[in-house]
């Protein structure tokens, strides 16, 4: 006899509706947080200059944590969610 675990957690709260939703990105100001991670600065790169060239983003504003391990830093969330419409937060590799 074989005995099975399933180590899955069960759902604890309902899925919801997402937050605020932008209806489109011209003109809006994106933050990314780099997670410290190789090659994510070159994503981002990338990213902003297809951000703003194709979509009308007005700004683009890179921040990067001290290391992948740790959470941002409580000011650079709080400059993030002052100055941005948009944040992403990435991961390299």
């Amino acid at each position: 006899m074989v005995l099975l675990y399933d180590p899955t957690a069960t759902r604890q709260v309902e899925p919801g509706t997402a937050g605020l939703m932008l209806e489109t990105l011209s003109g809006k100001v994106v933050g990314f947080i780099d997670n410290a991670k190789p090659n994510f600065n070159l994503l981002v790169e990338d990213l902003a200059e297809l951000l703003t060239s194709r979509y009308g983003v007005s700004r683009v504003i890179k921040r990067r944590k001290r290391a992948a391990s740790v959470p941002a830093p409580d000011d650079m969330v709080r400059e993030l969610a002052d100055e941005c419409d948009l944040v992403i937060a990435g991961s390299g590799d």
